[in-house]
């Protein structure tokens, strides 16, 4: 099974601010963007999104549940609330990353879309992402959730493509591992 991350960051390398707000993204004040930035297409390759529990309930909070009728894993080691309004392919699960790709594989997922700080991290960590896309959006935070934190070892990348999007986005795509 594939694993892949498709995410913003800010130049500083912050995925929100300390509070988890995201105010700073664009499009985050409603003003629609000028382009998706290849994640709808991102999107449509995957068949599992795999996210945190920290991030699901930011996700909750949007207008509207971005993700459709998706498979949704949201992981957390306690008892999740799902409101009605969620399609039922939204599931809580629990456990290292290893053992949730091998039950997700187990269930026949193909690619999985891995979000939040704390997954992210963890499933980089454990060698499980493949694929790493990341948009930087030129602001400085100074502060905020990062993106990445403290390796036990080096997770060397291959540089795929680099390219500018609208309003000086930079989006890089990276390989990871053999």
């Amino acid at each position: 099974m594939r694993a892949s991350v498709f995410i913003a960051t800010s130049l500083d390398g912050f995925i929100a601010r300390a509070n988890g707000d995201l105010d700073w993204l664009p499009g985050a004040d409603g003003t629609p963007l000028a382009e998706d930035h290849g994640y709808n297409a991102f999107l449509a390759s995957v068949d599992v999104v795999v996210i945190g529990r920290g991030t699901y309930e930011k996700v909750l909070s949007f207008a509207e549940w971005p993700y459709g009728s998706m498979a949704v894993r949201v992981l957390s080691s306690r008892p999740v609330e799902f409101p009605a309004s969620l399609p039922p392919s939204v599931r809580a699960m629990s456990g290292p990353p290893a053992e949730v790709v091998a039950e997700l594989s187990r269930q026949g997922f193909r690619h999985a879309y891995v979000d939040g700080g704390r997954t992210i991290q963890g499933f980089l960590s454990a060698g499980l992402v493949q694929k790493l896309i990341l948009t930087r959006v030129p602001i400085l935070l100074g502060q905020g959730i990062p993106l990445f934190g403290a390796l036990a070892r080096d997770i060397p990348l291959r540089h795929v493509r680099t390219r500018a999007l609208a309003g000086g986005l930079v989006q890089s795509e990276y390989d990871i591992g053999g």
